[in-house]
């Protein structure tokens, strides 16, 4: 799955990226991919952050509790999570199933800048 979205206005923005399966199966969602990747690209095509199970994202550092304070960690562990700092600019977010495995997943972007003024 490819999913494409945008960072608009001057400041660096603080978001979450996150991709759900196998929690669907508690929703009725049939296909659930079972165990996903997550990758993230800037414009250029570059390679920004992957990851492969929340609960152990290192990216630059341990993210798992920026993850989990953000409100957004999913309930399974095999799903994937990447927190960014994000300049303004395109991105685009690659879901992978591991060992080319395919199903339903569903990939969810957070403004964390935007919710936090609520």
């Amino acid at each position: 799955m490819i999913g494409g979205f945008i960072v608009q206005g001057s400041q660096t923005k603080g978001g979450i990226v996150r991709v759900l399966g196998p929690a669907l199966t508690q929703y009725g969602v049939p296909n659930a991919m079972e165990n996903l990747t997550l990758e993230l690209h800037d414009s250029s095509g570059a390679l920004i952050a992957h990851n492969d199970n929340w609960r152990h994202t290192i990216i630059g550092f341990d993210q798992v509790g920026e993850i989990r304070d953000s409100g957004y960690a999913a309930s399974d562990g095999l799903e994937s999570a990447i927190t960014a700092q994000l300049p303004a600019g395109n991105y685009t977010a690659i879901v992978r199933g591991i060992n080319d495995t395919t199903g339903v997943a569903l990939l969810k972007v957070y403004d964390l800048d935007e919710l936090a003024l609520e």
